[in-house]
């Protein structure tokens, strides 16, 4: 029977490469966003809030599983919370949840909280914990790499990047195949790499001098200010890099195998996709 499918955060990077693989599949697919393009890039296109419960009954509507997306002000993890209630009171059936790698570890952390309020729901779930996404090299840090550089400051640590197109992938089985209820999958690339190693794998692949130039924390958050980041993103991600720093971040896992049956992409594979993206940023 074919499935009614809501993909929160379904403009970003996890829920459009979960859109492109499940339209490869029997479902419905209801994208929802706050500001639904409306083009034919999924069966239906909603606008949703998780700060606008008035949005969420047309979201749900009918639907059989929800990928849930932690909303992005950290302030609305109740919301989050309320939302997965309201998911269960119209009998859904499943929902999985984009985690964060490490989250079974840390009860503080958003992510690890609506983890365990959707345990707790009546759904069944399928938590997915990944590492740091490779499209953040270019999302993230694009320009940079256009001059030349990588300044992040991660010290000497490594990090097992994982490819967002691999978890969307992932997410599509979960929500349309049976045998991954009440289950977690800490998804990570194949490898774990320096930021050296990075730098020089992007000098190979697009061919212009790259350098790692770890700047300190303080320096790494004025220089994203500067560049118009809000505070908060910057010291969220001064945080994630710091976990790089400590030696936290290198874990290498199979989960990416085991659901999908294939290697998870390499960061190499990701620059010579993505090689023409970057060098638009040249221009």
């Amino acid at each position: 029977m074919t499935r009614t499918i809501l993909v929160t955060g379904a403009t970003g990077t996890v829920g459009s490469a979960l859109r492109d693989e499940l339209a490869e599949r029997d479902a419905v697919v209801r994208a929802a966003t706050r500001s639904p393009p409306g083009d034919g890039s999924a069966d239906e296109w909603v606008a949703f809030d998780f700060g606008k419960p008035e949005t969420w009954g047309a979201a749900l509507e009918g639907v059989d599983a929800v990928f849930l997306l932690r909303p992005p002000e950290m302030s609305q993890v109740g919301r989050a919370r309320e939302f997965v209630d309201a998911a269960a009171r119209v009998d859904a059936e499943h929902c999985v949840v984009l985690s964060v790698l490490g989250a079974d570890r840390n009860p503080l952390l958003p992510h690890r909280r609506i983890e365990r309020h959707v345990e707790s729901s009546g759904l069944s779930y399928t938590h997915l914990r990944p590492s740091f996404f490779t499209q953040n090299l270019l999302e993230v840090h694009g320009d940079a790499f256009a001059r030349g550089e990588i300044p992040v400051p991660a010290g000497d640590g490594e990090t097992s990047f994982v490819d967002a197109r691999d978890v969307g992938a992932v997410a599509a089985v979960a929500l349309t195949e049976s045998g991954h209820e009440n289950a977690a999958y800490d998804l990570t690339g194949p490898d774990a790499l320096t930021y050296d190693e990075v730098a020089a794998i992007a000098e190979d692949v697009l061919g212009h001098p790259v350098e790692y130039t770890d700047p300190s924390l303080p320096s790494f958050v004025l220089r994203e200010v500067r560049r118009g980041r809000p505070l908060a993103f910057a010291l969220v991600m001064s945080g994630i890099y710091t976990t790089a720093r400590l030696g936290l971040a290198g874990r290498v896992t199979d989960d990416v195998y085991r659901v999908l049956g294939q290697e998870p992409r390499s960061v190499r594979a990701f620059f010579e996709d993505y090689a023409a993206a970057f060098r638009e940023k040249t221009r």
